[in-house]
């Protein structure tokens, strides 16, 4: 349809960091800020200036502009500044769902300080868009949504106008941005050059409209503001006489999308990368960064939020102000570069010291809250104490890792009540006990401490605790003798290493046999920061066929058995070794895989270590499935989504001339699998988050362990033709030499779902061991707390548990669940009374306690 109406946005798409540092982008925001301001002050008739959506530019800079707060908060009041509704621009793919929900939560929070927040779901340049955005949205009362990259005919529309909706029936209306948010940088006044750049861009606008209005970003990254833009529109209107361009708002555009009848209804997530690159193997990229993402969303929303939760109930401090710092820190490497980790290495060297620094303020809140509860309880005639922390909403039976540092050469475990508990030493090492206290050194006690690793398995209260006594025995402490077979078992698997270093895995559950699991996959890598790109002959080396030195040692306890498997991996050295015949310039990659079976669960646990010293490669995990469904299934957000294992769009990429050549690489957050209904075969992550699929007759699950790249941005790849991404600059560190160490749960059962598993799996027993002496002293606390403790279970475990925490707004748990199966799912909560059922946003909802697939339900506990 002919676009007849064209809205000119001013705004800035303001990357924080980049190619260039947060540092450099905070000094030139210092620059940019008065001059838009000094524009809307100056200027009544100059509607509005967009923020970018994201409030993290409004602390970077006040923070150095304090005086200007009411200046800033002035303008966004009387509608002319407009912020929000993210704290950063996250993005989509590659961050979990309690991420998404805390940006918006936060960055909504953070606007209505100083005005009325934009409601738009305004993400111009994340690479990739949930299917599960819609749901999101509407829960924090958006309904609107506006983006730039995925979009193609595929999704079963040409127009860039049209409602979205999740598969739980929430909807949103859409204007995509069909030739992105820099459309309208540095407009000249010039007539000729002004239509040489308008005249393609409106025949883009005219082929994408369904409602004959667009709308014209007027701005660009870091863009300052364009200040003669009224005369640019001047003569806009008068080169376009059929036209009517005006200042306006990207809300203006949106009251005829949303009455419009005709409109298409879209549904799933838009990852095609036809018209604008998604970039969809950049979750592999610099996979340090990424590993340690996963690792802390995990830790905040499985563990440290539910431990505070607790802890608060039982009369200790909700630590709110350090709880939203860290989730901020975490997010400032959530927008899309940030997150991508397509970032020059100074950039990524700060954003490796934001994971760190979030990391480190998670422990150690989880340390000081078990160190609270554990001093508040008394066990009668105890020498010292071991807290277990059980934080899923079911009370089972589980397997438990300890650690228990003490002066004690023998000691037992017995309950409040004096029952001994029964558990295995299975390592122990000695500690100067300078770094256990160093007041006791300075005294001159220098008896050592001694650090026993002991396991054992034992019924757990739900959502709770159990406090035990550790009581001095005479004795010695002896390590349990552990048995070394040539296999391990536990009552689903039987496993065995080849002289190869895989496994042989047999699920007892149904007879079948499973080879050369965890097989390593090495192929060459012509990419850049953005993406995997194969060689021309697309060759790959297999450790199964080129493995060195391998060494297998088990270890068997009656509760847990282990099985280390050491080799050495000789690769290409780099990338001209790659293209080299023959391929001789080898060094040899250290792999380290120690895979543990523990009783009573059907998850395989693995740590897998490589030491990578070469250049240039990509080195996958190969889970074969023996099954030939064509369909996997993976997590997103808040729910699950299935996807063939070949993109069908691969038969016509070239012929429509696509940016990218869509491979069937794609993110995942918790789990993917491959399911036919009387078997399951799937992965479970704390680490790394991008899989593929490879279909050779029997499926195979390709899980990305490291890959390594020494430039920014490259031109011409294999599956990526054209200009570069980004810039071509070095970037030595995206190579990712050294250690690099990941953790996964592999499945090999149906007997329970993904889902579940998962959820068990990332919610580990956490222990504390109090013994007298402590390195940092605290007054003991006033609160008597029982040896035992459960604050609340749930009877439905077909509902996948988000979080537990404290409401924002008030002294009520928030507990969050959603469901990942087929079917509808009612929620019961037993020791706690539903109050209210809540949206993301945290106000209250009228809404039933069913809850629909995919979809996701907050409850107000009281």
């Amino acid at each position: 349809m002919k676009v007849t109406q064209i809205f000119v946005v001013p705004h800035m798409h303001w990357d924080r960091e980049w190619y260039f540092s947060t540092e450099e982008s905070q000094i030139l925001l210092l620059n940019n800020m008065p001059e838009i301001m000094t524009m809307l002050e100056d200027h009544p008739d100059y509607p509005c200036y967009v923020l970018d959506g994201q409030t993290v530019i409004i602390e970077d800079y006040l923070s150095a502009h304090p005086e200007e707060a009411e200046r800033f908060k002035k303008l966004v009041k009387d509608g002319r500044l407009i912020v929000g509704p993210w704290y950063t621009q996250t993005d989509e793919m590659a961050v979990g769902a309690e991420s998404i929900t805390r940006n918006l939560l936060y960055g909504l929070a953070d606007s209505t300080r100083y005005g009325a927040p934009m409601k738009i779901g305004y993400v111009p340049d994340s690479f990739g868009q949930s299917a599960q955005m819609p749901m999101i949205l509407n829960q924090f009362g958006i309904q609107r949504s506006m983006f730039w990259r995925g979009l193609s005919e595929q999704k079963g529309t040409s127009s860039n106008q049209f409602k979205w909706q999740s598969s739980d029936g929430s909807m949103v209306a859409v204007n995509q941005m069909p030739a992105g948010y820099a459309t309208g940088k540095y407009l000249p006044t010039d007539p000729v050059e002004l239509k040489a750049r308008l005249d393609p861009l409106l025949a883009k606008f005219d082929h994408y409209s369904t409602t004959g209005q667009a709308v014209l970003p007027n701005g660009h990254d870091q863009m300052p503001i364009q200040q003669n833009i009224g005369a640019v529109i001047k003569v806009l209107n008068e080169i376009y006489p059929e036209r009517h361009f005006e200042l306006g708002r990207y809300e203006d555009v949106f009251p005829k999308i949303e009455t419009d009848q005709e409109l298409d209804t879209v549904t799933g997530e838009f990852l095609d990368g036809k018209n604008e690159r998604v970039h969809r193997s950049i979750e592999s990229t610099r996979m340090d960064l990424k590993i340690r993402n996963t690792r802390i969303e995990n830790k905040l929303t499985n563990t440290l939020e539910p431990l505070a939760t607790i802890a608060n109930k039982l009369g200790f401090e909700y630590q709110h102000g350090i709880i939203e710092l860290i989730w901020k820190e975490l997010m400032k490497n959530h927008a899309h570069d940030s997150m991508g980790a397509c970032c020059s290495d100074k950039v990524n060297r700060e954003i490796l010291a934001r994971y760190r620094r979030a990391e480190e303020r998670t422990d150690r809140l989880i340390e000081y809250y078990q160190r609270k509860v554990t001093e508040a309880v008394d066990i009668p005639n105890a020498d010292e104490k071991l807290a277990i922390f059980n934080l899923l909403p079911t009370g089972e039976n589980r397997v438990i890792t300890a650690k228990v540092v003490t002066k004690l050469t023998n000691f037992t475990l017995e309950t409040a009540g004096g029952e001994r508990v029964s558990f295995e030493v299975v390592g122990q090492r000695q500690i100067d006990p300078g770094l256990i206290d160093r007041q006791i050194v300075a005294h001159g006690d220098y008896d050592p401490f001694f650090e026993y690793q002991i396991v054992l398995s034992r019924q757990l209260p739900a959502m709770g605790y159990e406090v035990l006594g550790v009581h001095a025995e005479a004795g010695k402490n002896e390590l349990t003798s552990l048995d070394s077979k040539s296999r391990i078992e536990n009552d689903f698997y039987q496993i065995e290493a080849t002289h190869t270093g895989q496994l042989r895995v047999v699920d007892k559950l149904s007879g079948k046999i499973y080879q050369h699991v965890l097989d390593l996959e090495v192929q060459g890598d012509d990419g850049d920061e953005y993406d995997f790109s194969p060689l021309p002959d697309d060759y790959k080396l297999y450790a199964k066929d080129v493995a060195e030195k391998v060494e297998v040692r088990t270890e068997t306890s009656s509760v847990i058995s282990s099985m280390s498997i050491h080799y050495e991996l000789p690769v290409p050295a780099d990338l001209q070794a790659w293209q080299q015949l023959p391929r001789k310039r080898l060094v040899n990659i250290p792999v380290e895989l120690n895979v543990v079976l523990s009783a009573n669960t059907p998850i395989i646990k693995l740590n897998a270590k490589l030491n990578n010293q070469a250049d240039d490669l990509r080195i996958r995990l190969i889970i074969p499935t023996e099954l030939s469904n064509q369909m996997v299934t993976s997590d997103n957000q808040f729910g699950q989504i299935d996807r063939p294992v070949s993109d069908p769009a691969n038969a016509i990429w070239q012929t429509e001339h696509w940016d990218e050549r869509p491979d069937a690489i794609y993110p995942f957050l918790s789990y993917v699998g491959v399911m036919d209904g009387q078997q399951q075969v799937g992965v479970i992550t704390n680490s790394s988050r991008e899989y593929e699929a490879l279909d050779d007759g029997q499926l195979k699950l390709a899980i990305t362990l490291v890959r390594g790249v020494g430039v920014l941005g490259k031109a011409n790849l294999v599956r990526r033709p054209g200009r570069p991404s980004g810039i071509n600059a070095p970037t030595p560190d995206a190579q990712c030499h050294g250690w690099i160490e990941l953790e996964y749960g592999i499945v090999y059962s149906a007997k329970v779902t993904l889902a579940q598993l998962a959820k068990d799996f990332l919610t580990p027993v956490i222990t504390y061991n109090q013994i007298p002496n402590v390195a940092m002293h605290m007054n003991l606390p006033s609160q008597h707390l029982p040896s035992s403790y459960s604050l609340f279970s749930v009877s439905n475990s077909k509902l996948t548990l988000s979080t537990v925490k404290m409401s924002e707004q008030n002294q009520q748990i928030v507990a969050r669940f959603y469901n990942q199966t087929k079917q509808a799912e009612t929620i019961s909560v037993q020791g706690l009374t539903i109050k209210n059922v809540l949206n993301l946003g945290e106000t209250s909802v009228q809404m039933d306690r069913v809850v629909r697939p995919n979809s996701v339900i907050t409850l107000e506990l009281s």
